[in-house]
């Protein structure tokens, strides 16, 4: 029995506190017993707890109060001190009071100043060990209660025994004591001591603070966070502090815990560390300034939480459920207080029955949150007591909380601690917290979500709660005296008495002495083996899917295991992939594991070089994602097998797997390393005592069922149940044998430390790599990471991880890793000091001898052969491609396109691909296979031509999932591809870097003629050298000299290079342009060259020059315009207005124009030299192109340099300084715009004042007609200018065109200028509109070639990006919409339409833009391209580039950056912007272009790819310098690589129908207007698309070798019954050769078929005409005067712009979307239209029905001239491609030949004329003449097509002989 006052003092004490201060000092007058008892010391400063708020005076008397203070000591015991305060009168005069008879007291007097009569304070103060308040209350109450009422009870004898009462020991019993005052009290105690005790504590503190603010203190407390409750009742703290306690049991609380904290120790609160304090609400404005404590306010209900403190809040879904129980438990009424009739019968439970049902709550909560706890307890030691560890990570790992903040801190916490050593023990006495975790877990899980059956159980838990604090139902009355009413009031009460000591003291003594006698009463205290519960895995439920996915997972990873053992290598290739992506799912990982243990044999397992390698990835897989905390168990799995796992090098060498899968940070993690020993020790302490037990019990067990295998708890509770009745040897011994145990591990554990943690190669200090991964040599990537020696230093202090990394080696920090780890599991282990001395003497050489033994290890690994990879596949290489660098070995990664690595569309992933990169003279191409076994047959190609490369970056990748970060390259090309490479890491980083070098000197070479187009065919050494010298060194000194003196220098370059002269013009036949013929304008070839201009006299050499100059296109397409003649007759040039003037011939005036130009008949070339002055670059302006029915001519010139015509515009009163150079060059300038103007025919009959301001001031205004092209460049003010416009003008024309077409240009009809300049806004700032000029300059806002750059390069990205885009503002469309791509081809659509109007309306236009090169000659080019059907033809275009771009001088070397001189400007793509316009209006109309949008691709593709030579260097004037103009004619005969595109092309056009639109159906001179709003234009598929096949498709040699092999596959599939279904993926396949379109693939069978039959295939151009004139003839026939014809025309509205159906543009033609047809003409009924489609089929076949024997290309009947004087006769002619020979038949039918011409004697083919004789209905140009060396032959077709078609086969005859 214990006595309740453990401690009773009674004191009565008195202070006197200096004048004047308010608060004065408590002191104790008496304590009893007097001196302390020998178990029990007398607690210091209690004086200061009694009260708490200072020791003060007050006027009147206050009732008594009681309160309990709660008191810790150094041992951390608690003790209660009961305090019982009443006041007692103090008279100020006298100072000291008169102690009288008293028990426990404190008071306070004042200063004697204060006349009236105070008040102070006494206490008497219990205390306890015992937490009884109930019984301190009334004990204390009754001694107050005998001296206020004067009872006739002796104090003495009361106290007495108060202080010998014994109280029953806990276990539930139950007394009645008497104080000897008549009184009587029953004591109760707990069932359980264990668990706390609450009365109604707890339900208060809910009631004062609500669920939500409890569950954040109740969270802060477990987390360590501080907790400070304010109130103004000392009760309530200390109830508050006590419910909180309550609350987290099983946990105990082991940080400060003051639930009343006196005012003079406020300072506390200052504290770093956590704790529970209550202070009073008068000090509530101390506790502002504390940033980190939570505060508690239980008056005012609040729970304030600081900023700077966050609360981990319990994991959810446990947070929801709880706060749910609470509710429940709470507020009852919640649940039925929305019925229509609540049941009357519910209310909540009384208060100390809801405090129950909370902590049941709590109590579920605890079992829920620690269920399975003690399956994560290691024990490691069970002898002299037990040592036990908790493995956290396992714990978390396996509860799936991992992430969770709560309980990671909750587990690292000291409650949590406490709990393990408190209740980890396996023997020991259980409760409730116990029984419930082990027991009823799978029922809370069961319950779950049910509302009742949740409610049942908390009332279950709460009852068993209350019967522990309530055994026995109070039977027996408590009967305490209490004192009257009001006697504290009373005036004249006697202050309390002094007592006795002695008296008291002889009361304990007899008291005492009874007690010895008197037996000592035990508690039997029941232990047993604690339960475990189920293990966790048995708790978390897992749901079926998952499982049965996994399954199919897992027997991936076990087939592939099985493989690798077997040596079934393909195999386990093939499903290796799959194995690696698995291994993100942790069932997978633990699969491997148990696999892997399956095939090691006696510790060792030695494997061939494949296997292990296979072995290794997959451990470094597995390994990749574990954290350091390696919670699932995956690390401590492997670790025994990276020791068993090995393979032979060399004799007596063997290299291990721990050599190679050191790269992960779990190893460098010492808490890994103590878990992981501590569950080894574990398992061999277990083993220790099973084997002596079943020597014992061998023979009895011999009878029963091998019992299951016991744990090692269960073992160490049975030991520790054992242990007292063992003898003492017996447990020396034991202690030894586990000691030695715990030794032998840890030197096992150093060792296995030094295997993982020592690199391959320490010779290199490796730990100080930044990276921390390293080259994967020979696959012994092992080397400890940077993290042992940094990141292991900062997530565990400095305790584990290594110090002052630099100032010593690698071994140096293993040794001190090992020792820390060594020292801390020893001491905590118990292992003795002699053996620890023992351990750190053999660390440093353990670490040793593995050094020397890896050495070894390293030299060999470094000698094994590589493993064998995928062999590099050789790309095909174009004519005169040849490699500079031989491949090395790469992975091709995936970039931001989505679809080649399986992204949106699905569909295997192409990339990542396994392979090499080639460099060679032309291209930079990766070609390989992917490294997804699914897809690992195809093939990848990449490619991109040297010259377009924008950017090169070295990055950092990781190349597959296994394997380590490696060097790598990211190059971009302007042809939209991007590769990403990773090199191999066979491939060394020098030969890396000479790749780079290469790259860049073939890049960017010295002079032009290092480029491609120039070396082709030549070796590729010369390229390399570092200095590439000049070819040909005269091409030096010419170009030196030819800027000096440009004339001289022509005449010399054609004498001194005789290689490059052209033959004579005279010689020239038409062949050379075979295309040309239809519309080729000879030259009139009697003309005297002298005549040609009148200015100069030309000499000899240079006549050259002027034929060269005459044969260039532009000067055909001059003449074609009529726009100047190079004629003799003088009197028919002077009518003309223009004349070719050849001022520029030597190239003196303007370097980048042509040598021959149109200006005006009346403007002397001398004139021409001053204007020039005036322009930018000297580029004056000249005519380019005029239109046929307005004769309206366009000009374009540079910009001007700011005097010339803006000086005509400034203010005219502006002081001259006499007829000054500039005036003069002005009115030259003047003079030359008026007379551009005199050249329009209808000049004469336009009024004086014909300009535009002159119509209306608003068109001048910023929003006029130009308004819309001055704003800024955004889109956005286009429709408002306009709107605007109009309604100044007055017009509603404008209003109407909302999407972007131009506004019908009538408004301009009334009043307008005939010439409009269009020049830049910025260089026209001073210009004020002059009305006596007939000219107006309209300034524009334009953008600049910088813009332009920047525009392509966010282009690029958007188009290409790099890496997948994780944020979503980085969408498509956003970065699209931001590199403004579209507005500027907006821009430049704009203003050509407008010029287009201009044209059109009659008023001629002068472009004049910055230097007249880049955005003049978009405009001038686009204007020509929307006006004039001719340029809308293949020839037509050819012609166009060749005359606006390359003659007028686009610098497309420079914009190419194509030599290392342009490399700082960098890419500037504005003659791809062109094409990219050319493609909006080709898709908005598809039936006006000859050329298929593949030409535009193919154009834009290889303008930078330097195959060709047309599009090098800058003008026509470098051209010739370099000798490059005229050679292509003069070689041509020579069949060297094609060096002119053009050339290339036509060749290509004859073989196949690439570049030709099937829909081209013209209408005669219409002038397009597309819309150009943003909303029309669409993204040019040509930067978007790739074909991963076979890489761009645009080398059309490269291309063409593959179908066949394609065929010939799928023929062998046939055999077999194989699905016939084709799969096309997207970004692989080349859609167009997969699935062409349908005419391309009629025409291709009809070739198959002429095949078969033995013919000579028939030319598809030729196919395509006759199908075309049958289909014209048909609808003749039918009488239908519109061609109904599919083909030929279609009925759509007079713009005829494509209604959305475009055709899908192919590189072998493409599809024609029948539905444009839809509406035929009017007067063809549907019945004609289909018979014309049956009857064209017939007409396909009928040629195949003819006798085989004889090749016929193309036959029909012709009207031949006999011979002199004899008459026309129809004949039946053959054309014969194979004997190359014309033959003629009498008729169809007959069989015998009448006569044959050779082909090979043809000379020309021209058109005739018809001679006597000759049939009358045929129309004239049906006939044409075939002169041959012998006579010439006379023709004549039935009309006009067919004599073309006739032609047109015999020249292709004869061109391709």
């Amino acid at each position: 029995m214990r006595r309740v006052g453990e401690h009773r003092n009674t004191a009565l004490e008195r202070c006197q506190p200096p004048p004047g201060s308010g608060d004065g000092q408590g002191q104790i007058l008496q304590r009893f017993p007097e001196k302390d008892w020998e178990d029990n010391p007398f607690p210091q400063g209690i004086e200061l707890f009694c009260q708490p708020s200072g020791w003060q005076l007050f006027t009147e008397r206050n009732p008594p109060t009681f309160f309990v203070a709660v008191l810790t000591d150094i041992n951390s015991e608690r003790h209660y001190c009961a305090c019982f305060t009443f006041w007692e009168a103090v008279e100020s005069t006298q100072p000291q009071s008169h102690p009288r008879n008293g028990e426990e007291e404190e008071e306070e007097s004042a200063s004697p100043v204060q006349p009236a009569q105070l008040f102070a304070p006494k206490s008497l103060v219990l205390v306890s060990r015992l937490d009884h308040a109930e019984v301190f209350r009334n004990s204390l109450g009754l001694i107050y209660t005998i001296y206020v009422d004067g009872l006739n009870v002796s104090l003495e004898n009361v106290i007495g025994n108060l202080l010998t009462c014994t109280i029953p020991i806990t276990g539930g019993a139950q007394r009645t004591i008497s104080l000897g005052a008549g009184d009587r009290q029953v004591i109760q105690t707990p069932i359980n001591d264990s668990l706390p005790v609450s009365s109604c504590s707890v339900a208060l503190l809910f009631r004062q603070l609500g669920i939500t603010n409890v569950l954040y203190l109740f969270c802060a407390a477990l987390t360590e966070h501080k907790i400070l409750f304010l109130s103004s009742s000392y009760q309530r703290l200390t109830d508050a502090c006590r419910a909180l306690l309550a609350l987290m049991f099983p946990l105990k609380y082991s940080f400060t815990y003051v639930p009343i904290l006196p005012a003079q120790l406020l300072e506390v609160l200052s504290t770093p560390t956590p704790f529970i304090i209550g202070v009073h609400s008068i000090f509530q404005s101390e506790t502002q300034e504390l940033l980190d404590v939570v505060i508690a306010d239980l008056d005012g209900g609040t729970v304030n939480v600081p900023e700077c403190v966050h609360i981990s809040l319990l994991p959810e879904p446990l947070l929801q459920q709880t706060r749910e129980a609470l509710s429940m438990v709470l507020d009852p009424e919640l649940e039925v207080a929305d019925l229509a009739f609540p049941p009357s019968t519910i209310s909540a439970s009384s208060l100390k029955m809801q405090d129950k049902e909370i902590r049941a709550v709590f109590l579920r909560l605890f079992a829920q949150l620690l269920q399975g706890y003690r399956w994560c307890l290691h024990i490691i030691r069970i002898h002299p007591e037990p040592v036990i560890r908790f493995h956290k990570a396992a714990f978390l790992g396996q509860r799936g909380l991992t992430e969770d903040d709560f309980l990671t801190k909750v587990l690292e916490g000291m409650a949590f601690a406490g709990f393990v050593t408190e209740r980890g023990a396996p023997y020991r006495s259980i409760d409730l917290f116990d029984e419930l975790v082990a027991y009823e877990v799978k029922r809370m899980r069961a319950e779950e979500g049910n509302k009742q059956k949740i409610l049942r159980h908390i009332k279950e838990l709460a009852e068993k709660l209350y019967k522990n604090e309530n055994p026995y139902p109070a039977v027996t009355m408590h009967k305490v005296q209490k004192p009257t009413e009001g006697c504290h009031l009373r005036l004249h009460q006697k202050p309390f008495p002094r007592l006795d000591e002695g008296t008291v003291q002889w009361i304990i003594d007899q008291a005492t002495a009874k007690l010895q006698t008197a037996p000592p009463a035990v508690k039997a205290e029941k232990k047993c083996m604690v339960p475990s519960g189920p293990p966790i895995a048995a708790i978390m439920e897992r749901n079926g899917n998952a499982l049965a996915n996994s399954a199919r997972r897992l027997e991936v990873v076990r087939n592939c295991i099985s493989y690798v053992f077997e040596n079934k290598m393909l195999e386990a290739k093939k499903l290796f992939p799959a194995v690696l992506r698995a291994m993100k799912g942790r069932a997978a990982r633990h699969c491997l594991t148990q696999e892997l243990n399956l095939h090691v044999q006696q510790n060792r397992a030695v494997l061939d070089h494949q296997q292990f390698d296979f072995i290794v990835r997959m451990m470094n897989c597995c390994l990749q994602d574990c954290t350091a905390m390696d919670e699932h168990g995956i690390a401590a799995a492997l670790l025994p097998l990276v020791t068993a796992f090995c393979r032979k090098l060399s004799p007596g060498i063997t290299q291990f797997a721990y050599s190679c899968v050191q790269e992960h940070v779990v190893w460098t993690n010492i808490q890994f390393w103590e878990a992981m020993f501590y569950s080894d020790v574990q398992n061999h302490i277990r083993a220790l005592y099973l084997d002596s037990s079943e020597e014992n019990h061998a023979d009895e067990e011999s009878t029963e069922e091998p019992q299951e295998a016991r744990s090692a708890l269960e073992i160490a509770s049975e030991q520790l149940r054992l242990w007292p009745t063992m003898s003492r040897e017996k447990q020396q011994e034991l202690i030894q044998k586990e000691e030695s145990t715990v030794f032998s591990q840890a030197i096992h554990y150093a060792n296995r430390m030094s295997y993982l943690l020592l690199p391959l190669d320490t010779s290199k200090n490796r730990l100080l790599r930044s990276s921390g991964l390293g080259d994967v040599e020979s696959v012994s990537n092992s080397f400890v990471t940077n993290s042992i020696a940094g990141s292991v230093a900062e997530s565990y202090d400095t305790e584990s991880g290594f110090e002052d990394a630099e100032s010593s080696d690698v071994a140096n920090y293993v040794v001190r890793f090992i020792n820390r780890f060594v020292d801390k599991v020893c001491t905590e282990s118990g292992v003795t000091n002699e053996h620890l001395k023992g351990l750190h003497v053999m660390i440093p050489d353990i670490v040793q001898m593995h050094i020397e033994t890896l050495d070894a290890v390293h030299r060999e690994s470094k000698r094994l052969p590589p493993i064998q990879k995928p062999k590099l596949l050789r790309p095909n290489l174009l004519v005169g491609e040849e490699c500079v660098m031989e491949g090395l070995r790469v992975y091709l990664m995936p970039d931001g396109r989505e679809e080649a690595a399986g992204g949106n569309i699905g569909g295997p992933p192409l990339l990542p691909a396994e392979g090499a990169i080639f460099l060679t003279t032309y291209r930079i191409i990766f070609k390989g296979t992917p490294t997804d076994p699914l897809v690992g047959e195809q093939v990848v190609i990449r490619s991109f031509p040297i010259s377009s490369l924008t950017k090169e970056k070295k990055i950092n990748i990781q190349a597959q999932v296994d394997q380590f970060i490696q060097e790598g390259l990211q190059l971009r090309s302007c042809t939209f591809q991007l590769l990403k490479i990773a090199f191999d890491e066979e491939v060394a980083s020098d030969s890396a870097e000479v790749f780079r070098k290469h790259l860049h000197k073939l890049r960017y070479p010295q002079h032009v003629h290092g480029t491609f187009a120039f070396t082709v065919g030549q070796s590729p050494k010369q390229a390399m050298q570092p200095k590439a010298k000049e070819k040909n060194p005269s091409l030096r000194t010419l170009s030196k000299n030819l800027v000096k003196n440009a004339k001289k220098t022509i005449g010399r370059q054609y004498v001194t290079r005789k290689k490059y002269t052209p033959p004579a013009w005279e010689q020239r036949s038409s062949q050379h342009f075979p295309e040309d013929n239809e519309d080729e304008i000879s030259v009139s070839e009697e003309m005297d060259r002298s005549t040609l201009t009148p200015t100069t006299t030309i000499r000899p050499s240079e006549k050259m020059t002027i034929n060269h100059l005459v044969e260039r296109a532009c000067c055909r397409d001059y003449q074609r315009l009529g726009l100047g003649t190079l004629s003799s007759s003088l009197t028919r040039s002077k009518n003309e207005p223009f004349r070719i003037s050849t001022v520029n011939r030597m190239y003196a005036i303007c370097r980048s124009y042509p040598g021959l130009l149109i200006v005006p008949q009346s403007i002397q070339d001398n004139t021409i030299q001053r204007i020039s002055r005036c322009y930018r670059q000297n580029r004056f302006p000249v005519v380019c192109w005029r239109n046929s029915r307005t004769k309206a001519v366009l000009l374009r010139s540079g910009g001007l340099h700011g005097k010339g015509v803006v000086g005509l515009f400034k203010s005219q009163n502006a002081p001259t300084a006499g007829p000054s150079q500039t005036d003069s060059t002005s009115l030259e300038q003047e003079k030359y715009l008026q007379a551009v103007i005199n050249s329009m025919p209808h000049y004469a009959d336009a009024g004086g004042r014909n300009t535009l301001s002159g119509f209306t001031s608003a068109h001048m205004s910023s929003a006029g007609k130009w308004g819309s092209i001055r704003a800024s460049g955004r889109m956005s003010s286009y429709a408002l200018n306009v709107e605007i416009g109009s309604r100044l003008a007055g017009k509603d024309l404008l209003g109407a065109q909302h999407n972007g077409a131009p506004a019908e240009a009538s408004f301009l009809r009334q009043h307008r200028a005939s010439l409009y300049i269009i020049g830049d806004k910025s260089q026209l700032k001073g210009v004020k509109p002059d009305p006596l000029q007939h000219w107006e300059v309209v300034p524009i806002e334009v953008f600049d070639v910088r813009q332009v750059k920047a525009s392509f390069k966010k282009l690029m990205k958007a188009c290409v990006p790099g890496c997948p885009s994780t944020d979503p503002s980085v969408a498509y469309l956003r970065s699209l919409e931001e590199s403004e791509w579209l507005s500027q081809i907006h821009k430049i659509l704009q203003i050509s339409v407008l010029v287009v109007e201009l044209l059109d309306t009659g008023s001629s236009v002068l472009v004049s833009l910055e230097d007249g090169w880049d955005i003049t000659t978009q405009v001038v080019s686009l204007v020509q391209l929307l006006s004039d059907p001719y340029y809308r033809t293949l020839e037509g275009f050819r012609l166009l580039v060749e005359k606006e771009w390359l003659s007028f001088g686009h610098r497309f070397s420079h914009r190419g950056a194509q030599t290392l001189a342009g490399q700082s400007s960098g890419f500037a793509p504005i003659f791809l912007q062109f094409l990219d316009c050319v493609h909006q209006i080709h898709l908005q109309f598809p039936m006006e272009f000859e050329f298929s949008l593949y030409y535009l691709k193919f154009l834009s593709y290889h303008y930078i790819s330097n195959r060709f030579r047309t599009f090098l260097l800058d003008s026509d004037y470098e051209r010739i310098e370099l000798g490059l103009l005229y050679e292509e004619k003069g070689e041509r005969k020579c069949q060297q690589v094609y060096k002119s595109i053009w050339d290339y092309i036509d060749r290509l056009n004859k073989k196949a129908p690439i570049f030709f639109n099937y829909m081209y159906a013209p209408e005669d001179g219409e002038v397009l207007r597309p819309y150009s709003n943003i909303s029309n234009l669409k993204v040019w598929d040509y930067y978007t698309e790739e074909t991963l096949s076979e890489g761009p498709s645009y080398d059309w040699e490269l291309v063409q070798g593959q179908p066949e092999h394609m065929e010939e596959a799928d023929r062998q599939d046939t055999s077999a019954p194989q699905t016939k279904r084709k799969i096309i993926w997207p970004c692989y396949d080349n859609r167009s050769r997969m699935e062409p379109d349908a005419i391309s693939k009629l025409l291709e069978d009809l070739h198959n078929l002429e095949m078969e039959l033995g013919q000579v295939p028939e030319r598809w151009k030729d196919t395509w005409d006759k199908i075309k004139a049958s289909q014209r003839t048909e609808a003749r026939q039918e009488g239908s005067r519109t061609p109904s014809s599919l083909l030929m025309s279609s009925g759509l509205s007079h713009h005829r712009r494509s209604l959305g159906m475009y055709l899908q543009e192919s590189g072998v033609g493409s599809t024609l979307n029948l539905s444009l047809d839809s509406d035929t003409s009017s007067t063809s009924t549907p019945s004609s239209g289909k018979q014309g489609g049956r009857r064209s089929t017939s007409t396909l076949y009928n040629q195949f029905q003819m006798s085989e024997s004889e090749n016929r290309s193309y036959e029909g009947s012709l009207y031949k001239k006999g011979a002199f004087m004899k008459p026309w006769k129809p004949r039946w002619f053959v054309l014969d491609k194979t004997k190359h020979q014309l033959r003629y038949y009498d008729s169809r039918m007959d069989t015998e030949c009448k006569g044959v011409i050779d082909l090979a004697e043809v000379e020309s083919i021209t058109p005739g004329t018809p001679t006597m004789g000759a049939p009358k209905t045929v129309d004239e140009k049906a006939f044409f003449d075939l002169k041959t060396t012998k006579r010439v032959y006379n023709f004549c077709a039935q009309d006009v097509q067919l004599a073309q078609q006739w032609i047109d086969r015999i020249q292709s005859c004869l061109s391709d002989a």
